[in-house]
C-alpha cells in the first residue's frame, strides 16, 4: 500500500478519534499536556489523544437540596432547617480548576453558612422573617463561591420544625393573642355603645315631649309581635306630663 495513503488513513482516524462533542448547555475545559488550553464552545472539537484532555461542565440552573440541619438559634431554641439552593456555573475554567468538586463543596458551604445564621436571629425572627433570612444566606454563599466561578441566583427555606413542646407553647400563645384581641374589640364596642346610649339619654331628657314620642314609639313597635302578653312601664316623665296638662287647665 502507498505510505502517503497509509498515512493519511491513519491521519484521519486519528481526528475522528479526536473528535467531541460538546452540547449548548455545555463548555469543554481542554487541557494540553496538563496545562489549561482555552473553553470549548458548542458544537464538535477536536481533543487529541494523550495530548490533550478535557471535562464538560454543565452552565444550566442547578438545584441543591440542603438537607435538614439542627440549629440552635439567639434565644436557645433548637430548630431543623433545610433549604433548597439555585445556582449556576459562571466560569467554567474556575469551576474546574480551583475547587474540586464544586457541586458537593457548594452543598456543604451552604449547610454550614445556614447553621451560622440561624444561630445569630431569634425564634420570631426566624420563622416571619424567612425570606430574609434566606437572602442572607444566598449573599455569602454567593460571595464565598465567587472565586469558584459559581453564581447563586436564590435561596428559599422549606421547612422550619419545632420541637413538640415549642409549637405547643407558640399554638397557646396564638390562642391567647386571639383572646385578647377578641376581648379588645367587644370592650371597644361596649364603650361605643355605651357613650351612644349615654348621649341619647342627654338628648331624650333635655326634652319634655322627647320621651313620650320615644314611648309611643315603642309600643307601636311592640304591637306588631305576636306576644300574646307585654308588659309596660310607664315612665315617670309621661306622668309629668300629664300632670303639667291638668296645671294647664287650671
Amino acid at each position: 500500500m502507498n505510505p502517503l495513503i497509509t498515512i493519511a488513513i491513519a491521519i484521519l482516524v486519528i481526528i475522528i478519534l479526536s473528535i467531541r462533542q460538546i452540547n449548548q448547555y455545555e463548555r469543554g475545559v481542554r487541557f494540553t499536556l496538563g496545562k489549561f488550553t482555552d473553553i470549548m464552545d458548542p458544537g464538535w472539537r477536536l481533543v487529541f489523544p494523550i495530548f490533550q484532555t478535557y471535562q464538560k461542565v454543565d452552565m444550566r440552573v442547578k438545584a441543591v437540596d440542603v438537607p435538614d440541619q439542627n440549629a440552635i438559634t439567639r434565644d436557645n431554641v433548637s430548630v431543623t432547617v433545610n433549604a433548597v439552593i439555585y445556582y449556576k456555573v459562571s466560569s467554567a475554567e474556575k469551576a474546574i480548576i480551583e475547587v474540586e468538586n464544586f457541586f458537593y463543596a457548594i452543598s456543604q458551604y451552604a449547610q454550614t453558612t445556614m447553621r451560622n445564621i440561624v444561630g445569630e436571629v431569634t425564634l420570631d425572627e426566624l420563622l416571619t422573617g424567612r425570606d430574609r433570612i434566606a437572602d442572607r444566606i444566598r449573599e455569602v454563599v454567593d460571595r464565598e463561591t465567587d472565586p469558584w466561578g459559581l453564581k447563586v441566583l436564590n435561596v428559599e427555606l422549606k421547612d422550619i420544625r419545632l420541637p413538640e413542646n415549642m409549637e405547643r407553647t407558640i399554638a397557646k400563645q396564638a390562642e391567647a393573642e386571639r383572646e385578647k384581641r377578641a376581648v379588645i374589640i367587644t370592650s371597644e364596642g361596649e364603650l361605643a355603645a355605651s357613650k351612644n346610649l349615654s348621649e341619647a339619654a342627654k338628648i331624650l331628657s333635655s326634652s319634655d315631649g322627647a320621651l313620650h314620642l320615644r314611648t309611643l314609639q315603642s309600643i307601636n313597635d311592640i304591637s306588631s309581635d305576636q306576644s300574646n302578653t307585654v308588659v309596660f312601664t310607664i315612665p315617670m316623665e309621661i306622668l309629668k306630663a300629664f300632670t303639667s296638662f291638668k296645671k294647664e287647665e287650671k
